[in-house]
């Protein structure tokens, strides 16, 4: 099994996309994962999800914005994505990072960007999903949320929160009071025992008591995951609250449980995947791999679900 460390590596050698492409299984990874270079491609695959009864969330992969010019390159694919989700007639919003607008380099400018993006959204009567990424950034892209939300309604943008972090709770509790529709994940990226559960079982049990506080708001909120078990509960609770399943949407990552996804929707449930593009997709690839080393026996086994 390749390393942490080495996966990094491999990120970072772009120079290596064109050659690792050759290899069957690795092209058929990423074309797995992966649905495609531009935005004609990620159109084609997202009518074939509405097609099976699932919404989308465009994203657009870019890791590497350095430079003011560069973040108004993505504002620029943001908006044309919103233009083209008209035009075409697809079940899709769009999902952002603040970092590929500029979080990073000035905090000012990512909220200028991200705000043209959110009106933008808001006028087509979409809405844009603020990810979230590093606890290095929770509480900037928080604040920024806020800042956002405060100009616009519940239903054009919303926020993620991570499950493993040691802080979510009393951040779904704060964000419910303003109130915030709220994508609920357990985390993918490596975080230190300082500020994330190290644990497994804790991550899922902070999890389900997250999402019930999620789900008894009467706020419409995502219930992002993979595992059968934080589904079951999800279910089992709202059964049990008598919560509609038109109150809340299931989401998962573009390939990954196709089987569970189309299970969800044939069930009556709303389901949204999450659609990643762009010609930068070799280190996103790579880099969710690093994040945790295990996701490769993960992607592997779901190539066959």
């Amino acid at each position: 099994m390749l390393t942490r460390s080495a996966l990094i590596y491999l990120s970072r050698q772009e120079r290596l996309k064109e050659f690792a492409t050759h290899f069957k299984l690795f092209k058929k990874l990423t074309t797995r994962f992966i649905a495609g270079e531009n935005i004609n491609e990620a159109i084609a695959a997202i009518r074939d999800l509405n097609a099976r009864g699932c919404s989308a969330s465009f994203d657009h992969l870019n890791e590497s914005v350095t430079s003011p010019a560069e973040t108004e390159a993505e504002v620029r694919e943001y908006l044309d994505v919103l233009a083209r989700i008209d035009e075409s007639g697809i079940d899709s919003n769009v999902s952002i990072k603040l970092t590929q607008f500029g979080l990073e380099i000035d905090r000012e400018l990512a909220y200028q960007n991200a705000r043209r993006v959110v009106a933008d959204a808001a006028r087509r009567g979409n809405f844009v999903r603020i990810d979230m990424e590093g606890s290095n950034l929770t509480q900037a892209t928080i604040d920024l949320f806020k800042r956002i939300l405060a100009e616009f309604g519940l239903n054009d943008v919303g926020i993620v929160l991570q499950s493993y972090l040691y802080r979510t709770m009393d951040d779904a509790r704060d964000l419910l009071k303003i109130p915030a529709r709220i994508r609920l994940c357990k985390g993918a990226y490596d975080e230190p025992p300082e500020v994330a559960f190290p644990e497994k079982r804790d991550v899922d049990k902070n999890y389900v008591e997250v999402m019930k506080v999620l789900l008894s708001s009467g706020i419409y909120h995502g219930i992002a995951t993979h595992d059968p078990k934080m589904i079951d509960a999800t279910i089992d609770f709202a059964q049990r609250e008598a919560i509609s399943k038109e109150a809340f949407e299931f989401q998962m990552l573009y390939g990954i449980r196709r089987d569970l996804q189309e299970q969800l929707a044939k069930d009556g449930y709303r389901m949204r995947v999450y659609v990643p593009y762009g010609e930068r997709w070799y280190p996103y690839f790579m880099r969710r791999l690093a994040e945790r080393p295990a996701n490769i026996w993960f992607v592997l086994k779901n190539l066959w679900k």
